[in-house]
């Protein structure tokens, strides 16, 4: 084939709806590890759709340079469509046959490539599609949403986007009803949502159990959502259900374990995380879960020290906490969550330099959110108070984690931290400009304008050619 054939090919290859057109990066995973997550699905949740998992499989195994091995599972995708839409065979093969194109593409077998374009531009044609290589069916835009869920929280809105227009077709579709609940649930975690939104995902994830009852993901997700808007009780019905139904499914056993965890019963989350753990022992969440239990047995045990606990036994706590959350970067290098936790810990156990080494590697990351950003410099702002004994980097950051202009939990923590530091210093008499500086900034986000001035003034006595603040006080005043 000719280079201006190749090149035509690929506008073609362009057109398709499958897993190469969706823009779903290898920078945003780490394959290695996701791999193993959807292998996990195909083993323990028979009732999911392999077309699905295989299609997704083997664009994973594309990124990871096996493009053999991508081709093996296009292959058992095609032979399980004929199990699950023995119905609408070639309908369902759109993206199967959109992502084998592209594989074949990119092995040079460009006339087999040719080949599985023409397969889908003829069902197009068939069912009398408005585009030659792509058709609006429910089912794609579902298995879309269920691929961009799995890139991570960059994709979330993408993925709710998809299942939407799957739902606008086939609204009491149980399958698009638990990929959207999901879908929301999870943005509220990543997004930190609150006030109004704070119960947005309750709803859709009610409707996606009544239509979906035996669902092992989206049943215990609604237990844990009940039990974060005050209704714990009734969430604990929903967990208990999901167990006895499938008492020994990784996905049920984790949920659980987190509802138990947030209850403070760590001993109860460890056995259902030691049980998912004998199932999948690779799996980073899992690990996850297991080092957020030590830790919250740890700082329990920190709040009593001198009464009855033992430092060797805060010692082991500590030692456990390194080791799960140091599994967890080393096989979910993209988890940042399990960064700061693991750096965390390493302070408490006085292993500065490795702390400082981790929250390095975090700052050093792309693609933060503005919640992630200001999470980072609290925890490293506690870090160089209370570690590091340096109040003039920890003001550094927690003013830093106040300027990004995002409402979440950590820019109040990053607020409050450094009120209490300034208060400190100036009540010890070692009040500088920038701690009159930063009160006068903290003054006027509070809408406290005169505050702010008289702040500000004070700064400027002690640095009277600080531009910053001069600034500051004109604009204030001018708003007076």
């Amino acid at each position: 084939m000719s280079d201006l054939s190749k090149a035509s090919l690929k506008k073609t290859l362009l057109q398709l709806e499958c897993h190469f057109t969706w823009l779903l990066l290898k920078e945003d995973v780490a394959p290695d590890e996701l791999e193993e997550r959807i292998l996990e699905q195909i083993e323990f949740l028979q009732s999911k759709s392999k077309v699905r998992n295989y299609n997704l499989l083997a664009y994973v195994k594309y990124l990871n340079g096996k493009k053999e091995e991508a081709l093996e599972n296009l292959q058992k995708a095609e032979e399980a469509v004929k199990i699950e839409y023995p119905g609408e065979i070639e309908k369902q093969s759109l993206v199967t046959w959109g992502n084998r194109a592209w594989v074949c593409y990119h092995m040079d077998k460009l006339t087999e490539s040719e080949t599985y374009t023409k397969m889908v531009e003829s069902v197009c044609k068939q069912h009398g599609s408005a585009s030659p290589y792509k058709m609006k069916l429910p089912q794609i835009y579902c298995e879309k949403g269920w691929a961009l869920l799995k890139f991570g929280g960059h994709y979330y809105e993408k993925a709710k986007e998809s299942f939407e227009k799957a739902l606008e077709e086939e609204p009491e579709n149980p399958e698009f009803n638990t990929g959207y609940a999901i879908t929301v649930y999870r943005m509220e975690d990543y997004y930190e949502r609150k006030s109004a939104a704070e119960g947005s995902s309750l709803e859709p994830l009610k409707r996606a159990v009544r239509l979906n009852p035996d669902d092992a993901f989206v049943v215990p997700l609604l237990a844990l959502k009940l039990q974060k808007t005050n209704k714990a009780q009734e969430g604990e019905k929903y967990i208990k259900e999901a167990l006895s139904k499938n008492p020994d499914l990784p996905y049920v056993l984790r949920y659980a374990a987190i509802f138990y965890r947030v209850k403070n019963d760590t001993q109860t989350s460890l056995l259902y995380l030691k049980k998912a753990l004998e199932l999948t022992p690779n799996s980073g969440f899992l690990h996850h879960q297991v080092g957020l239990c030590y830790r919250a047995q740890y700082f329990e045990m920190k709040k009593e020290r001198g009464k009855y606990q033992t430092r060797e036994k805060m010692a082991e706590l500590i030692e456990l906490c390194i080791f799960h959350f140091k599994t967890v970067v080393e096989h979910k290098t993209k988890f940042f969550y399990a960064y700061l936790d693991l750096a965390n810990m390493y302070a408490e156990g006085r292993q500065l330099y490795k702390a400082e080494e981790m929250f390095q590697k975090v700052f050093a990351k792309k693609k933060l959110t503005c919640a992630e950003k200001q999470q980072l410099h609290f925890n490293y702002g506690r870090f160089q108070e209370f570690h590091k004994r340096s109040e003039s980097e920890a003001l550094e950051h927690y003013l830093k984690g106040l300027k990004i202009e995002n409402e979440s939990f950590d820019r109040v923590k990053c607020k409050s931290n450094l009120k209490k530091l300034i208060e400190k210093k100036i009540s010890q008499g070692r009040g500088d400009a920038k701690c009159f500086g930063i009160n006068g900034f903290i003054h006027q986000l509070d809408g406290e304008k005169k505050e702010a001035i008289r702040c500000y003034e004070r700064a400027l006595k002690m640095d009277p050619r600080n531009e910053e603040y001069l600034s500051a006080i004109l604009k204030l005043k001018l708003s007076l």
